[in-house]
């Protein structure tokens, strides 16, 4: 595989409009995520814990911990859009967030069950929306456009088959 493929190995993001059964598929990745993440990892060793998905890129126990970051990021963001009129929200640094104390920790246990109990109100919430109320928007600072709630939920599916593949890859590197 070149870089490209290992840095996205289910390929970049492309959002398209959903059809309500590509919505419920979306949500059902987004509620399956710590059952998939704990099939993945449930019995690694600590060395293949350690183990990176290309040159110079975070290991399994760091890619957890960013999916916990990121994924509470996500949620709140939802809720920011479905409680306020097209909220500005705020961008976070993900690659200073990895390089504090709680998501360098060796011990990914935390973060799992944080995922855990997280994806489960997530899940919730994602399914009382209808589709009006997906339209909802948001402003972030880093995109020319507005976005909504469609376009996020898509994109959280992807970054859970995004970060599930680098922790496949990174299980079957020799890296």
């Amino acid at each position: 595989m070149d870089l490209e493929e290992l840095k996205f190995p289910v390929g970049q993001y492309q959002y398209e409009e959903p059809s309500e059964e590509q919505w419920l598929e979306w949500v059902a990745t987004i509620e399956e995520l710590p059952k998939n993440l704990n099939q993945l990892i449930g019995n690694l060793s600590y060395d293949t814990l350690e183990k990176t998905y290309r040159p110079e890129g975070w290991n399994i126990k760091q890619i957890v911990h960013h999916m916990a970051d990121s994924h509470m990021n996500s949620f709140i963001r939802f809720k920011l859009v479905l409680t306020e009129d097209s909220p500005t929200i705020k961008p976070y640094l993900e690659s200073e967030w990895a390089k504090t104390e709680d998501a360098s920790s060796e011990d990914i246990a935390d973060s799992l069950e944080l995922l855990t109990g997280l994806h489960k109100r997530w899940a919730t919430l994602l399914k009382s929306i209808d589709p009006e109320k997906r339209k909802r928007t948001f402003v972030h600072p880093e995109y020319a456009n507005k976005r909504d709630l469609n376009w996020m939920c898509g994109l959280y599916d992807w970054h859970c088959r995004h970060h599930l593949a680098h922790i496949q890859l990174a299980i079957d590197s020799d890296i």
